[in-house]
C-alpha cells in the first residue's frame, strides 16, 4: 500500500507560497494578509486559530486576529465583518467554525465578501463551485484532489464513494471529483448498507467523524482510502477508517491511503494559505 504523505505534500506548497510572498516583497508590494475571526473560547478552536496564525507569519504573509466573546451581540459580528470587506488591506476573511449555537452562521458567513471568502463557504462561492467555475474552493476538499493529483491517482472513469455531505467537506468534494469525470456516489446518515457501497468504490472518501465506521475488509482490494476525519478517541487521534488497530490490514487490502494524523489535515491548512495569496493575486493582478 501506498502512504499518501499530506505532511510533505503541504511543505512543498507552503515552500512555493513562501517563495512567491518573497518575491512580492522584493519588488516592494505589501504582502498578502489574512484576517481570523474567532467567537468564544473553544480549545480546538483555539488550537486551530494559532495553528493558522503561526503558519501564515511562517511563510511571509500577514495575520490578524479578532478574538470575540461568546456572547457578543449578531450585529457586531457583522459590523466587524464589513469593517473587513471595506478595508483594502485585507485580502481574505476566515470565520472559524463553528460558532456557538445561537449564531445564524449561514448568515454571518454571507455577509462576508464572496471574493475575501477564504474557505469558499460564501453561498456565491458554493453556487459557482457547482457551476463548475469556482472563485475560491474549500480547503479541505482542494486539498483532497490535490493530494489525488500530486500522487499519480486518476480520478477520470473511477468510482468514487463520498461519505458525508457537508459544505466544508463531503458535498464540494463530490462536485469537483465530479468535474474530474469520475462517477460519484455521495452517503451519508441514511445510507443503508454502507459496506455495499464501498466495495465497488476505486476512491473512498470518508469524512463522517465516525471512529470505526467501516473495517478493512469493506473495500475493493486495491481501492484508495482517503480518510478525512480526525477522532479523537482513548487511544489517541484516529479517522473514520485509519487506525494503529486497523493500519495493517489496510496495507494489506489498499493501494494507497493518507494516514491519520499526517493526510488531509497538512493539506487543509496549505490549502487555506493558498487561497490567501491567490485572492491577493486576483485583486492586484499578479
Amino acid at each position: 500500500m501506498k502512504l499518501i504523505d499530506g505532511k510533505a505534500c503541504a511543505q512543498q506548497i507552503k515552500a512555493q507560497i513562501s517563495k512567491e510572498v518573497e518575491m512580492i516583497k522584493a519588488i516592494g508590494f505589501r504582502v498578502p494578509k489574512l484576517a481570523i475571526m474567532l467567537v468564544g473560547d473553544r480549545p480546538d478552536s483555539v488550537s486551530y486559530v494559532r495553528s493558522k496564525e503561526k503558519t501564515c507569519k511562517s511563510l511571509g504573509m500577514d495575520c490578524q486576529t479578532y478574538f470575540l466573546a461568546a456572547d457578543t451581540p449578531e450585529e457586531e459580528i457583522l459590523k466587524l465583518i464589513e469593517k473587513l470587506n471595506n478595508d483594502r488591506t485585507i485580502d481574505a476573511i476566515l470565520i472559524q467554525l463553528p460558532l456557538p449555537d445561537h449564531y445564524d452562521s449561514a448568515r454571518i458567513l454571507d455577509f462576508i465578501d464572496y471574493r475575501k471568502d477564504a474557505d469558499g463557504l460564501h453561498l456565491m462561492n458554493v453556487g459557482l463551485l457547482h457551476l463548475g467555475e469556482p472563485y475560491v474552493m474549500p480547503c479541505t476538499p482542494k486539498g483532497i484532489m490535490t493530494l489525488l493529483e500530486t500522487n499519480g491517482i486518476e480520478v477520470a472513469g473511477k468510482h468514487a464513494v463520498v461519505i458525508g455531505r457537508s459544505q466544508l467537506v463531503g458535498e464540494p468534494t463530490a462536485q469537483l471529483l465530479i468535474r474530474q469525470n469520475a462517477t460519484v456516489t455521495l452517503c451519508h446518515s441514511h445510507t443503508r448498507n454502507l459496506p455495499e457501497i464501498t466495495k465497488i468504490g476505486d476512491i473512498v472518501i470518508t469524512a463522517a467523524g465516525k471512529p470505526n465506521l467501516l473495517k478493512p475488509e469493506d473495500f475493493k482490494e486495491g481501492a484508495v482510502l482517503i480518510d478525512v476525519a480526525i477522532n479523537r478517541t482513548d487511544e489517541g487521534l484516529e479517522g473514520d477508517v485509519y487506525s494503529p488497530r486497523t493500519r495493517e490490514a489496510l496495507e494489506q487490502r489498499l493501494g494507497a491511503a493518507t494516514p491519520v494524523p499526517g493526510g488531509v489535515g497538512p493539506m487543509t491548512i496549505a490549502m487555506l494559505m493558498q487561497n490567501v495569496l491567490d485572492m491577493y493575486k486576483i485583486k492586484n493582478h499578479n
